[in-house]
């Protein structure tokens, strides 16, 4: 099924929080993440209880909701299959997509947590999710 057009655009450039769950031994895991999106993968660089559940089980789900001032404008859900690497070169190319997005361009104002992405040994992995179908509602 993959990304309908109209899902794309509304989540493509979106400076927004999405919300990644994950589920191991039937217990669900939501958390926030920041995001890129590209061509059906949606990209995050994540560590701890999230990495841990997607590592034991691929599949997860992805929530993006768009409001102004308490209304929501849109909400789109996502389902698909997630692949972990922990590669340097992937990680600091993800990086370099997600963090100007909601930081600004320059990375020497970026917090120094967030900078160690982009070194030979970034703490996080990256996690890339292959959508397999989404949905959005408009309000």
């Amino acid at each position: 099924m993959g990304v309908p057009a109209a899902v794309e655009e509304l989540i493509e450039d979106a400076k927004l929080m999405a919300h990644l769950a994950t589920a191991v031994n039937g217990r669900p895991h939501v958390a926030p993440v920041w995001y890129a999106y590209d061509d059906g993968v949606l990209s995050v660089l994540t560590t701890g209880k999230k990495l841990t559940n997607i590592q034991q089980n691929p599949r997860v789900a992805v929530s993006i909701e768009k409001h102004t001032d308490g209304n929501a404008e849109w909400m789109a859900t996502l389902l698909g299959t997630a692949t972990v690497s922990d590669e340097a070169t992937h990680v600091n190319e993800a990086a370099r997509e997600i963090f100007p997005k909601y930081l600004g361009p320059d990375e020497e104002t970026w917090p120094d947590y967030l900078r160690q992405a982009l070194t030979d040994t970034p703490p996080e992995s990256l996690v890339d999710i292959e959508i397999a179908s989404a949905t959005a509602t408009q309000l």
